[in-house]
């Protein structure tokens, strides 16, 4: 580690903002950081001529600083050894570049060796806020009495935090001050914030002589990921504010919270024009029924006073033929008798079928129902079929570079793309993943009623990664189609998700819309 024997430009340290680094976040990162060693040998032994720090960008290729590595290139005898922060698995590295004007170097790792990679922080233009800075200083390792030779064994990172001070252009090439204490053998080692993305590469400190505040120096990123560029490097990278669960949980109540209230106005407002509606389309109904009714009955009273009339005209056509016996009034009667009998059963008819009070109900609901205003609650859309889900990211916690929409094919049963189950448990679909390739598990989630799918990662270390590989081990899930899949493998999820902190370190909320044909 260099150190810049003076600084007395600096004055003062930019005051510290609220947001502070989440703990879980940085030792997430420190899963990636490793100690590299420059390692010589006798003929018999090899023996350890130097230290740094460095961290993965790929699962193979680890940055350092070149000074670090500047005894390597100077002499092809030396060896770079890695030694990660987790596990028995040290390796040895090649050189892949070496870039002195900004003091950064690139190495691969030659063995089976493969470590999590961190992600860049794409804000450059930060002059503030919390920062931690990983790496393995010496003075820890004389601190704890550790042997020379004990630098070849895994030993967790130390992590300091302190606070940005602004960028501050140096030696030619761009840095960034910060107060996060380092020391030699932090070279190379990442500068992080609250999330734990890579602000810089540390490099150099300031000597304060004891008397004065103490600042270090960062490569830059507007630095480094043109370097990544030159040599092939895909980093990833993220430029999203960093946000803390518990800020984000609190924005997703008040979400919900104002939705809820949204929809009770709405269903209030709904209610109150059906309710004006019922009132006008009733008061219609009970006029034309009214009207209906005494219709019914003035025509009844007509028919009974033609039945009536007609009756007489035949009763005096009887009786005209009974007393006298030439009388030809035989037709009248008969035509008199059968309009009587027709008004007089028409006349019934009408009175009987008249129009009752339940026939306003009747009216009053059907002309509710043909405006689709019946008071049925509305029937949501079908969930099944194919879903286009998009990342909501003000919803999110983002530390990685995710997939801004995906393809969800989501079946009543919980069978997804056709192929993969998802478990029912405590009214939650869901499913989690353990790779082999990563040391981080995922659990998604998908509710159909909102239409909202979301993933939890939890980067976890070697050694919980292990036991978690362990429990899913213990169950095989079941296919899709099979007799109670879902609850059987809701039951055998609850192994994993028990080993799981309370906290992801990344959520992604995404919003889906069924697919149109």
């Amino acid at each position: 580690m260099r150190f810049l024997l003076s600084l007395t430009a600096i004055l003062g340290v930019i005051a510290p903002i609220v947001a502070k680094a989440d703990p879980a976040d940085i030792n997430a990162a420190a899963r990636g950081v490793v100690r590299v060693v420059i390692i010589g040998t006798d003929g018999n032994e090899l023996f350890p001529v130097s230290h740094g720090s460095g961290f993965a960008v790929t699962p193979t290729r680890i940055v350092t600083n070149a000074h670090v590595v500047r005894d390597a290139v100077m002499d092809d005898t030396l060896r770079i050894g890695v030694v990660p922060s987790e596990g028995n698995d040290s390796g040895y590295a090649k050189i892949i570049a070496v870039s002195p004007r900004n003091d950064l170097a690139l190495i691969e790792i030659t063995g089976d060796l493969r470590l999590p990679k961190l992600t860049i922080s794409g804000d450059a233009d930060r002059d503030s806020g919390e920062v931690s800075a990983v790496g393995y200083p010496m003075n820890v390792d004389r601190a704890q009495g550790l042997d020379i030779n004990d630098i070849f064994n895994s030993q967790p990172p130390v992590k300091s935090r302190g606070f940005l001070s602004g960028a501050r252009p140096s030696r030619q090439f761009d840095t960034i001050l910060h107060t996060a204490p380092i020391a030699r053998g932090n070279s190379g080692g990442p500068l992080l914030d609250g999330c734990g993305r890579v602000l810089g590469v540390n490099s150099f400190g300031a000597d304060s002589g004891g008397s004065d505040a103490e600042f270090f120096f960062a490569v830059s990123t507007r630095e480094l990921l043109p370097f990544l560029r030159a040599n092939g490097v895909t980093a990833t990278v993220n430029a999203l504010p960093c946000r803390s669960l518990a800020d984000l949980d609190e924005a997703e109540r008040e979400r919900i919270e104002r939705e809820q209230a949204a929809a009770r106005t709405e269903m209030a407002q709904r209610a109150e024009q059906r309710r004006t509606k019922r009132d006008r389309v009733q008061l219609e109904a009970e006029m034309d029924v009214q009207e209906d009714r005494e219709n019914a009955m003035a025509f009844a009273f007509l028919l009974v006073l033609l039945g009536t009339g007609a009756g007489v005209v035949a009763w005096q056509a009887r009786q005209a033929g009974l007393q006298d016996e030439d009388y030809q009034g035989e037709r009248t009667l008969m035509i008199a008798g059968t309009v009587s009998a027709i008004a007089l059963i028409a006349a019934l008819a009408l009175w009987f079928t008249r129009p009752g009070l339940d026939a306003i109900d009747r009216k009053v609901n059907a002309a509710m129902a043909e405006d689709g205003d019946s008071d049925d609650p509305e029937v949501a859309a079908a969930n099944n079929g194919t879903l286009i889900c998009t990342l909501e990211v003000d919803r999110s916690r983002i530390t990685g570079s995710p997939s801004e929409a995906i393809e969800l094919e989501w079946s009543e049963d919980g069978c997804v793309n056709g192929r993969t189950q998802y478990g029912y448990s405590g009214g939650t679909w869901s499913r989690v993943f353990v790779p082999n390739q990563e040391d981080a598990v995922s659990v998604n989630r998908y509710d159909p009623d909102s239409k909202t799918f979301r993933t939890d990662r939890y980067l976890l270390s070697r050694s919980a990664m292990a036991n978690a590989r362990s429990e899913r081990g213990k169950y095989a899930p079941p296919k899709c189609s099979t007799d109670d899949a879902a609850a059987k493998l809701g039951d055998m999820q609850g192994g994993v998700t028990a080993l799981l902190p309370e906290r992801p370190n990344e959520r992604l909320v995404y919003s889906c819309e069924v697919k149109e044909p």
